[in-house]
């Protein structure tokens, strides 16, 4: 049976200093304990199974925090939001897949926390896209100084990230915006640095799991979608939406079946309508 800590939950909002202290207290979890804590916590909705969880992890949070400390936005309130993501990667834990909780909260740490930067940096509130979000964290990581990048710099980045070379420079123009460090403002001796040994979020089996699961209701559901319409309607989406380059042109399909270019334009905006009806249940 795990021992019950006995001290309460510290709160960043008062002093920093004293609250790094306070976390760094609480010694980290065996294995053992914290599977029988998430059981716990998991069969009997047990909160002092949570408590302890969280508790145990807090100094992660304050590690991650320190590697977001170049936005130029409070370290406190980071810690905050990074705690409301750990407290929801507690909810979520199961111990039975085989993971440790540092490596699943981690993910859940760092969104928050990207979430809070993207709402009070006042040049990322352009980045209101997935990718533009991705763009701006991984630019931000993979650049080493203030200077601007050289155009070679800007080739190889893009390669590195999968986008164009226009994209990475739209964005380092944003960045060059709010002049703020780059690179992590603290030296502690004792800061706790999980990064080097965290799975990536990503390739965790609960995230596997779900991209799996929705690209299959994607497809069962597309293939329902189409079965529902008639030859000519199905012809008309898959010609116009369905191909991966050479799209069909109304005035192609107008002299193929031999009516109107909109016509074609009538029939294609109504199986899309039914389409989406039938996707609906998927």
């Amino acid at each position: 049976m795990s021992e019950t800590i006995a001290l309460p939950i510290p709160s960043a909002a008062g002093s920093l200093e004293s609250y790094i202290h306070a976390v760094n207290r609480f010694p980290f979890l065996t294995l053992e304990q914290e599977v029988e804590l998430a059981r716990r916590l998991r069969a009997n909705n047990d909160l002092e199974a949570a408590r302890q969880l969280v508790l145990s992890h807090l100094r992660v949070v304050v590690a991650i925090a320190r590697g977001y400390m170049g936005y130029g936005l409070p370290q406190a309130d980071l810690i905050q939001e990074g705690n409301i993501g750990l407290m929801k990667a507690v909810r979520r834990f199961d111990p039975e897949r085989g993971v440790r909780l540092v490596s699943f909260a981690v993910h859940w740490i760092r969104a928050e926390m990207h979430e809070f930067i993207l709402r009070n940096w006042r040049i990322v509130k352009i980045a209101t896209t997935k990718a533009q979000r991705k763009l701006f964290f991984n630019l931000r990581s993979l650049k080493q100084g203030l200077e601007p990048l050289r155009l070679e710099q800007t080739r190889d980045m893009a390669a590195q990230l999968g986008v164009k070379s226009s994209d990475v420079s739209e964005m380092e123009t944003r960045l060059s915006g709010h002049d703020v460090a780059l690179e992590p403002a603290s030296d502690d001796e004792e800061a706790y640095s999980p990064i080097a040994y965290l799975s990536d979020p990503e390739s965790e089996p609960s995230r596997i799991l779900e991209r799996d699961q929705a690209e299959r209701l994607q497809k069962t559901g597309l293939k329902h979608a189409l079965e529902s319409l008639d030859p000519r309607s199905r012809r008309i989406i898959e010609a116009r939406w369905l191909r991966e380059k050479d799209s069909a042109t109304l005035h192609e399909l107008a002299a193929e079946f031999k009516i109107s270019a909109e016509r074609i334009r009538q029939l294609e905006q109504k199986a899309l309508t039914k389409m989406k009806a039938a996707m609906g249940t998927y």
